[in-house]
């Protein structure tokens, strides 16, 4: 059997919170969500299932609000634009922080998941050779020192709580198939 990614129906329910019994989308938080954002596509569901977790659930109402067309999608830098276009210029997955290490850095797919895993543990020597060279490689991006430390910070608040997407569209996968 093949599931139509672009159920009217499903998402319907999914607008209305009409979710008890969905995976992931049943809390009364979660039901709540997606009346106030409104989920248009499989996308959204995926984003959703990683935002609503106790860190980012602050951007929650942001992502909401700029999916829905009442703030401008806004983006760190413009090189970030490629990368957060699909969750409206917010982190959201942890792979969306090693890609902006690589686009603004230079940072290589191994090195940009060790700085990932660095930010997690929050040492604050590793932090410190990390942002070094960070900085270090957004400067051959032509990105100013202060500049490229903004944009440490940013993805360092967020690398605290970021969800990996490939759990986030498993979780999705199933909701949508629960709904």
């Amino acid at each position: 059997d093949t599931l139509a990614w672009d159920d009217t129906a499903v998402y319907e329910l999914l607008q209305r919170g009409e979710t008890v019994g969905v995976f992931q989308l049943e809390s009364e938080g979660m039901r709540r969500t997606l009346s106030a954002v409104k989920p248009t596509n499989f996308g959204d569901i995926i984003a959703l299932v990683a935002l609503y977790r106790p860190g980012p659930m602050d951007n929650i109402p942001l992502f909401g609000a700029r999916k829905n067309g009442r703030e401008p999608i806004a983006y760190p830098h413009p090189l970030l634009e490629g990368i957060l276009a699909e969750t409206y210029g917010i982190f959201v997955y942890q792979e969306q922080v090693m890609q902006a290490a690589q686009i603004l850095a230079g940072y290589s797919l191994g090195d940009a998941d060790l700085l990932r895993r660095a930010m997690g543990k929050k040492i604050k020597a590793e932090m410190d050779a990390q942002r070094l060279r960070f900085v270090e490689g957004c400067a051959k991006s032509d990105i100013k020192p202060a500049k490229a430390n903004e944009l440490f910070d940013l993805i360092d608040k967020f690398a605290g709580y970021g969800f990996n997407k490939s759990h986030a569209a498993a979780y999705a996968l199933l909701a949508y198939q629960t709904a």
